[in-house]
């Protein structure tokens, strides 16, 4: 199984959420074989748009939640409030609110630990700037990372696990790490998690790739069965381009299946 997560950030309203759904759906009909695909609107648009996929096989996620079911904090979403909206994922610690809102490991830690107590299931954002991956130091941030986030994090014997590994420096720039690079980095974050929650099945820790990911890009990272999926940002508003990537997505699904 494949899977492509659309974050469609803050770059649609209601109307043009509700329309990208629609033609997603469409992208999905007459398909042998479907990746599991899972669109994360804004929150405004979350209630519209879960009445397009309603009953669908498309899942709705969100881009983020708040780590406390309730109370005074103005602005923020639960993880209760978006069970109650039909979102099946959430993506937590992206880089751009780690950058511009100060999210720290700790906060996504709570982050992640709220999702699982609401059933969610969870999409964790990893990965190293520039700099850090100028003076080598990707692997030891990742590392970080994990760790701080999962440490005495318990996982039911149901629940599933995205990591979705997101260079930094490749997001929205067009720059894109070699495939052996980012395999390579895949390997390394099963071997912390199989460290860090030692319990969990290997089988439903799922590590994904994503930063600048577009159509003409997207094959070259799925058709390598040890990744298991894309996180598609800009390019995942321009239903053309995910058209592409749904394309060579189930083109390798046909290509595994027959092998």
């Amino acid at each position: 199984m494949k899977t492509i997560i659309a974050n469609w950030k803050m770059n649609v309203g209601v109307r043009e959420s509700v329309a990208l759904a629609r033609g997603t759906l469409l992208a999905l009909r007459g398909r042998r074989i479907l990746p599991e695909v899972v669109i994360c609107p804004p929150f405004i648009a979350l209630s519209e748009v879960h009445k397009v996929v309603a009953r669908s096989v498309v899942f709705l996620g969100a881009q983020n939640l708040f780590w406390e079911d309730h109370g005074a904090y103005t602005g923020e979403i639960s993880g209760r409030m978006l069970t109650e909206l039909g979102v099946s994922h959430v993506i937590v610690g992206h880089s751009e609110r780690r950058e511009y809102l100060g999210e720290t490991d700790e906060m996504i830690r709570n982050k992640v630990t709220q999702a699982l107590a609401n059933q969610l299931n969870v999409i964790m954002c990893v990965g190293e700037t520039a700099s850090e991956r100028k003076s080598g130091e990707q692997r030891e941030r990742v590392r970080t990372q994990l760790v701080h986030v999962f440490a005495g994090v318990r996982l039911k014997s149901h629940e599933r696990l995205m990591i979705a590994y997101e260079p930094v420096w490749a997001i929205g720039t067009g720059e894109i790490p070699e495939v052996a690079e980012v395999l390579a980095m895949n390997e390394y974050i099963r071997s912390i998690l199989t460290d860090v929650l030692p319990e969990m099945d290997a089988n439903k820790i799922r590590v994904l790739y994503g930063g600048s990911v577009e159509g003409n890009n997207a094959y070259s990272f799925l058709r390598e069965q040890k990744i298991d999926g894309l996180l598609v940002g800009g390019a995942s508003v321009k239903l053309n381009q995910l058209k592409e990537i749904i394309d060579a997505t189930s083109e390798v699904l046909d290509a595994q299946k027959s092998l």
